[in-house]
């Protein structure tokens, strides 16, 4: 017995064809496709193209031609069946029993559509009848075409408990019900679902009717009436309006994601034939991938209300564990109080157009979410904020987004409530040199006798900075504790991160935690504070050691400092170095075993760019050193 074709469009669907392929042939982006050299045949110039919004490959050469199937069976040589189980297994897809009862399925399936597709007809027949005067008001009054209501196939149901029932007798009740046209309670005779209302079918990919959306004309509850899920629908999975938008998503080069039908209705007739919608519920993983098949960064457009508002959110935050490189969201917000269709109605396609030129971003939506979540008065309060944030990136499924996320975040918020960060200045005339600044200036100036925006380059590390640089580890380790007990005020500032590293076994660990309680366990108290309970502690000797004055080479290490801001933005920093550096060193290891493996195209790049980051760390370290006493 063959499978039913529900399962394998369902197969399909689920099957990214360009993962599939890729992990065999190497593709190369063509504007909504991709493009290889035929595996098919020999060729040096590439005529094999991909198309995941169609679902198929195709070879300009030797006409190969298939699917995710096809392609399992011709290039892989696995049988039919055999390529099926893979597939499946790939996705979360459980095959079937190939039964008879497997083959009724199929057949039942083929007659639930043909009920739908006769249910369709049936509603837009009543609509353009007498019985649909007041349903074709409604649209009138909302703008809506009768082309645009021809086009999207709009109808009417009758406030009638049997006329639908009556209408499509032939394929029997109980098939009209698990079609999800008519109510089943008890032993009742059956009765039809939608009664006075504005019917909107609803089409899966290949345009067939697989359910229908009622609006209640007038005042009423419920104002919107979705058909159950059946064999042919399942909400989570589809989007309203998605067979027409795909290729209008191509065109447009984007695809916009609305809240409801009325918003893609009112949106196709302004000419954003690109909108898709939900269908009730908040947006799912499943709905997220459908729409990455036809835009990298879908731009998510709800109602400017709490409620959209509150709905976008959490897509933004069901997304974060699908992120990858180049594949994210971008959002639209709305005036307060107005979804799109008030908005094209009221002030026309152009003031719409000009939202969508400008999207915000998904990290920018998410740290405006996170940064009025609640005041930022106190130290407590800032630490809740960049733990949130935190977790909010360790979501992210892929590493280099990730990393990405996390130093986003890290440097919004020192930018937002970090002392101002100290530069160098050009000082003197042609004999002049790099001097330290303070926040709030520029790096560099212009060179006296000169015009422009010229700066001059920023010195060489020095021999001593190298070195330090080279020891990134333990020495700032031990230069990060020393600030700490030479500062301890800034450890409340600084809670999450310090609160989550793990130095070295041993006495400087035990000392670490140690003058992270004392700080915190009394705010008021000074160095000499801290270092008294310390001694008391046992760990008199081992302070005493990191804070002699020749030990090591930090503004914010020195006990006769005068510089308090620099000294304070300096430990600023080398705490985010810190913290940094292993997550840096993680992600090039992981990149440098992908790469060896020959598993990942993409490892070669993120090895190069993690390189050049833990250079950039080695620089800004190097950088806090202070020059020796004899330069």
């Amino acid at each position: 017995m063959s499978l039913s074709p529900q399962f394998l469009d369902e197969l399909r669907a689920r099957t990214m064809l360009s993962a599939l392929i890729g992990k065999t042939v190497k593709l190369q982006r063509a504007g909504r496709e991709w493009r290889a050299c035929c595996p098919f045949h020999n060729e040096k110039t590439p005529s094999f193209y991909v198309n995941d919004d169609k679902g198929f490959y195709h070879c300009f050469g030797c006409s190969a031609h298939g699917d995710a199937i096809r392609w399992m069976t011709d290039q892989r040589g696995l049988p039919f069946i055999d390529a099926v189980k893979e597939l499946a297994q790939a996705v979360g897809l459980e095959v079937p029993a190939q039964d008879r009862r497997s083959a009724e399925r199929a057949e039942r399936a083929k007659g639930l559509h043909d009920a739908m597709e006769e249910a369709a007809r049936w509603f837009t027949e009543q609509l353009h009848g007498l019985a649909g005067a007041e349903a074709r008001a409604a649209l009138e009054r909302r703008g809506i075409s009768a082309s645009t209501a021809r086009s999207f196939g709009l109808g009417y149901s009758p406030d009638s408990r049997g006329k639908l029932k009556e209408a499509l007798g032939s394929y029997g009740d109980p098939m009209l019900v698990e079609a999800g046209l008519l109510i089943q309670v008890e032993d009742k005779a059956p009765y039809d679902r939608f009664r006075g209302r504005l019917m909107i079918p609803i089409r899966d990919v290949r345009g067939r009717v697989i359910a229908f959306g009622g609006r209640v004309i007038g005042d009423g509850e419920p104002k919107y009436l979705n058909s159950p899920e059946t064999p042919l629908f399942d909400k989570g999975r589809t989007l309203f309006n998605l067979d027409r938008a795909q290729a209008a998503a191509r065109k447009a080069g984007r695809v916009i994601a609305v809240e409801g039908y009325m918003d893609v209705i009112a949106l196709a007739q302004a000419g954003f034939g690109e909108a898709v919608a939900p269908l009730g519920t908040a947006m799912t993983e499943s709905q997220l991938e459908r729409l990455w098949r036809m835009a990298d960064v879908p731009i998510l457009c709800f109602d400017g209300d709490a409620a959209g508002q509150k709905a976008a959110i959490r897509a933004a935050h069901r997304a974060l564990p699908l992120l990858g490189p180049g594949r994210s969201l971008s959002f639209v917000t709305l005036p307060q109080g107005q979804d799109p269709d008030d908005l094209v109605r009221s002030k026309g396609p152009g003031a719409f157009e000009a939202l969508l030129r400008e999207p915000e971003p998904l990290v920018e939506r998410l740290w405006k979410q996170e940064l009025a979540a609640e005041p930022l008065t106190t130290p407590e309060n800032r630490a809740g904020l960049k733990r949130r944030l935190g977790e909010l990136a360790r979501t992210i499924g892929d590493p280099m987004v990730r990393d990405e996320y996390l130093s986003e975040f890290r440097n919004r918020c020192d930018a937002a409530f970090a002392p101002p960060e100290r530069t160098r200045q050009w000082q003197g005339g042609g004999g002049g040199s790099w001097q330290r600044g303070n926040g709030g200036q520029q790096r560099g100036g212009n060179r006296p006798g000169q015009r422009g925006g010229w700066r001059p380059p920023e010195p060489p590390p020095s021999d001593t900075a190298r070195q330090i640089a080279q020891g990134i580890d333990p020495v700032l380790a031990k230069a990060v504790v020393a600030g700490l007990i030479r500062h301890p005020a800034q450890i409340a500032r600084h809670l999450e991160v310090l609160g989550s590293l793990r130095l070295a076994d041993g006495a400087l660990g035990r000392l670490f935690e140690a003058v992270v309680d004392v700080a915190l366990a009394d705010r008021q108290l000074d160095s000499g504070g801290v270092r008294t309970i310390l001694a008391k502690s046992g760990f008199n000797d081992i302070a005493n050691e990191l804070l002699r004055a020749d030990t090591l080479p930090f503004s914010f290490t020195r006990h006769d400092g005068d510089d308090e801001a620099r000294a304070v933005a300096d430990l600023d920093e080398a705490i985010a170095v810190l913290v940094t550096r292993p997550a840096v060193d993680a992600a090039l290891a992981e990149a440098t075993a992908a790469l060896q493996a020959g598993l990942d195209e993409t490892a070669f790049e993120r090895q190069v760019a993690l390189v050049q980051e833990q250079e950039a760390l080695k620089a800004r370290l190097a950088n806090l050193v202070l020059a020796d006493e004899d330069d």
